[in-house]
């Protein structure tokens, strides 16, 4: 069974469009709809997972 980790996803309107936060990691990105934005910091975390060394994630999670 693969586990799938679940992360906090804040959207918050901001002028015309809508901003996304995941707080945990401090890594945001933006949309023009609330599903635009959440489906933009999907694809950030996904690319910094990607690329960050695994002691930066531990880091940012607070378990360092």
């Amino acid at each position: 069974m693969i586990r799938t980790p679940k992360f906090t996803a804040i959207i918050e309107r901001e002028g015309d469009g809508y901003v996304a936060l995941c707080p945990e990691f401090d890594i945001a990105s933006q949309g023009d709809s609330i599903e635009n934005a959440r489906n933009n910091l999907i694809e950030a975390l996904e690319l910094f997972f990607e690329v960050a060394d695994p002691s930066e994630i531990q880091n940012r999670l607070g378990l360092n």
